[in-house]
């Protein structure tokens, strides 16, 4: 047997394309003491991934030739350490490759629930970010206006539901008409915008009379400038991606007036990383995990089949393809 990888063959310049991607045959890797053999069953995909590619950022840069950094969700194959078996399910930090050798202790157990593609988008990253995010960070209040941009996405779709669940008046800015009816027709949202066809200023003044409360942004960039006019007083913005500015030739200039904005309407904004709030994982995973068993919050997952996709998958998420959590099935055959 073989070990298949995906290597980021040179860094982009400007937008990411395939062909910085090179796929390569290597041994099957041979785990040691305290060690497990991984076989990689799924790989989500992540906006924040081409950002690696810029430099250091919560983790350290991509060079060019590493394997394509992500964490996937992974079953144990071989184990010589006592805290996993053969057949557990894993959270680990394997890359782009069918197998992978990790230390047992940087492997996270997870349940062996169906389908197990939950475990990378509401259980996974994208959900408990937008708890966490919007609820510990935005603070909202019953009645109040949450605008979330690009809503149609991993974390935007989730996080404009549980605005929802409390209370919240709930407005998405995404990108094409198939969207915004996503948004309002299955996700609750009372209102979506299409950045795309429409004046977002005037959009916003309409969806939003009375200001926005709640800005969950995952874009920056000129919708962030857009957005920021119409923040109510005591408003909080919570900075959750950048979106914008990862895959450009030349990203856009922060929003101009900031300081004077955030002053006049005695605004706050906040940038988070998930890490800040693991301490608090299963609280958000027990509210969640509710939510969905009674069907009040919906989950969109984008699943694309075949090892050889990832590259195109990722450069498709980052041209806004998906809608809800892209993830690529890595093993030909899964339980």
């Amino acid at each position: 047997m073989h070990n298949r990888q995906i290597i980021l063959s040179k860094l982009p310049q400007g937008k990411l394309t395939v062909d910085c991607f090179l796929a390569r045959q290597a041994p099957m890797p041979i785990p040691g003491p305290g060690d497990v053999l991984l076989r990689t069953l799924y790989a989500p995909l992540d906006a924040a991934s081409r950002a690696w590619m810029q430099g250091a950022t919560y983790r350290a840069g991509l060079q060019a030739g590493d394997i394509m950094a992500a964490t996937t969700l992974a079953e144990v194959v071989k184990s010589h350490s006592p805290l996993l078996a053969a057949g557990d399910l894993v959270l680990a930090e394997t890359g782009w490759q069918t197998f992978a050798v990790v230390s047992a202790a940087n492997a996270l157990k997870q349940p062996d629930i169906a389908p197990r593609t939950h475990l990378l988008s509401v259980y996974g990253v994208a959900g408990l970010t937008a708890y966490f995010g919007l609820l510990e960070c935005g603070r909202p209040r019953a009645g109040e206006t949450v605008v979330v941009s690009a809503a149609a996405g991993s974390v935007g779709s989730f996080a404009g539901q549980i605005a929802r669940l409390n209370g919240c008046r709930t407005v998405g800015i995404a990108g094409g008409s198939a969207k915004t009816a996503l948004l309002t027709d299955r996700l609750g949202f009372d209102a979506a915008i299409d950045y795309k066809a429409e004046n977002l200023p005037e959009a916003l003044r309409r969806a939003c009379p009375e200001g926005i409360d709640v800005l969950f942004d995952n874009v920056g960039g000129d919708i962030l400038a857009a957005c920021l006019p119409h923040m109510a007083k005591q408003g909080r913005i919570v900075c959750c991606g950048a979106v914008s500015q990862y895959d450009a030739a030349s990203p856009p200039a922060a929003p101009a007036g900031i300081p004077g904005l955030l002053i006049v309407n005695s605004l706050t904004m906040q940038g988070f990383l998930l890490a800040d709030f693991l301490h608090q994982r299963e609280r958000a995973l027990a509210a969640l995990t509710a939510w969905v068993a009674a069907g009040q919050l919906t989950v969109l997952e984008d699943l694309i089949t075949g090892f050889d996709a990832l590259p195109a998958a990722l450069v498709g998420l980052l041209a806004g393809e998906n809608i809800g959590k892209r993830i690529v099935q890595v093993a030909e055959h899964v339980a």
